[in-house]
């Protein structure tokens, strides 16, 4: 954690844009599927602007599932980091959302991208602690394996409903 904490402090975490110039980020596997080079950048990969508290908790989520290889449960979160609501208190001892902040973990299959995404993105968070936020539009239709040349409309909200199964 502390050397993700050193890297966010030297860096200015962008919060990305609609269409991003230059060099796509090339994904190891699938690169002819992903990829349409006459694109010249990413679409769709804004990020959502997080309260302080949750970046906090993405950050300590993202940390715990490279050091472990899993996404936490509510029981695994410093109490310090827990929200401060009923539902989960209820999580934290295992009664109810225990999954309620959840790392979709590098190498391992990801959750299903359902719609209740365009609500809140606590349940798809970037695996990389240094980017300490939910993930983009674009990165969760990867996951479900929509081409980088698919243009997804309207505001983010309808854009995440556009990319996630119906729940």
């Amino acid at each position: 954690m502390k050397r993700a904490i050193e890297s966010i402090a030297k860096s200015n975490l962008l919060r990305g844009r609609e269409f991003l110039p230059g060099k796509n980020v090339n994904p190891d596997a699938f690169f002819e599927w992903y990829v349409d080079k006459r694109i010249g950048g990413v679409i769709n990969h804004t990020t959502r602007s997080h309260i302080e508290e949750d970046l906090y908790r993405y950050l300590f989520a993202a940390c715990f599932s490279l050091v472990t290889g899993k996404s936490p449960l509510l029981k695994d979160f410093p109490e310090k980091l827990l929200p401060n609501h009923k539902s989960a208190k209820k999580g934290a001892k295992g009664e109810l959302f225990s999954d309620r902040f959840h790392v979709q973990v590098q190498d391992k299959p990801s959750s299903t991208v359902i719609s209740h995404i365009s609500k809140d993105g606590h349940y798809f968070i970037h695996p990389d602690p240094k980017q300490c936020r939910s993930m983009t539009v674009r990165e969760v239709a990867r996951l479900q394996t929509f081409p980088d040349n698919y243009f997804f409309e309207g505001g983010r909200t309808s854009q995440y409903q556009q990319v996630g199964n119906e729940s």
